[in-house]
This record gives C-alpha cells, structure tokens and sequence, in this order.
C-alpha cells in the first residue's frame, strides 16, 4: 500500500468518526465508489443475460410476422406441435423452427421455415431476416450477427391442413 493510499484511509477513517459513521462502512464505500458501484449510472450496476429461449421466443413471433411465412420448422416438428396444440391445456410452441446462440452482447439465429406457394422465397426470407433482426435488436438489446433462414417446405393452396384427426367425436 502506498504512502497516500494509506493517507486517504486514514482521513477517510477521521472523517468517519467525525460524523459517527465506522470507519468500516466509509471504507466499503470508498471501495465500491473504486469500482464504480455506488457512483455513476444506477443500470450500470450488476449484468443482465438473456437467455436462448428468450430470443428464440422473440425471433419466432416475428418471423411468423411474415407475409408468405406458412409455419415454422420441419414437418416432423409441426406434426408432433399440432398434436400438443389440441391437447387440452398445450400452449403454441412459438420457438419450433428456431435454434438461438446467446452471447453476453451478440446473438446468433437459425430458422426453419415453410412458406406459401406463390411467393417469392427469397423476397420472404429477406423479410424474415429484416423483422426478426429488428424484433431482437429492439427487445433484447444484442446484435444479431447472423440469421439463416432454412425454407423446408411449401405450402400448396390444395394441401389439407396439417392437423391430426381427432379421436373423439
């Protein structure tokens, strides 16, 4: 410890007893005004980390935004989702067809998606890329480096629904 780091404990510790404040508590707030933690911005103080669901939640509400956009995922995910859909109580899985990559300050995202027959899918998936991008910058606050959009099917105007038969009548 140097000379005047000691010197300014010292006063701070005389400062202290003046007042009737301890010595101890003067000492954590220097300590924490070092830091930074009691002095400055107040959102500054402690980290805030959002979480991969999170992101994949915004990115897939706004992908389904979309114009052209029909459904998200594989046909596989989409079957077993339409299922947990119709059961009594299942909520709509908003993140089937989205995979996230959280970091402290940057996201990363890839999307599956199954469009309209008729539509240009390059015109969608640069649409997809724009809302989605816009939608997780403005709510989670982290860069998105990259968004790659995986078109896995398209929804023909004849196709039926892709919901199961129930078995109760």
């Amino acid at each position: 410890m140097t000379d005047a780091s000691q010197s300014t404990q010292a006063d701070q510790a005389a400062k202290a007893a003046r007042v009737g404040e301890p010595a101890a508590e003067e000492t954590r707030r220097a300590s924490l005004a070092k830091r930074g933690g009691s002095t400055g911005d107040p959102a500054s103080r402690g980290r805030t980390t959002i979480a991969d669901g999170v992101v994949e939640k915004i990115a897939g509400l706004a992908a389904r935004d979309v114009v052209g956009v029909h459904a998200m995922g594989s046909g596989v995910s989409r079957t077993f989702g339409a299922v947990r859909d119709r059961v009594p109580g299942g909520k709509p899985d908003v993140t089937r067809g989205v995979k996230a990559e959280v970091g402290e300050v940057q996201t990363a995202l890839d999307l599956e998606i199954v469009v309209e027959y008729g539509v240009s899918i390059r015109d969608v998936a640069r649409a997809v890329r724009e809302n989605v991008v816009s939608a997780v910058e403005r709510m989670a606050g982290l860069e998105v480096v990259e968004v790659n959009v995986a078109v896995s099917d398209v929804k023909l105007p004849e196709d039926e629904e892709e919901e199961p038969e129930s078995r109760l009548q």
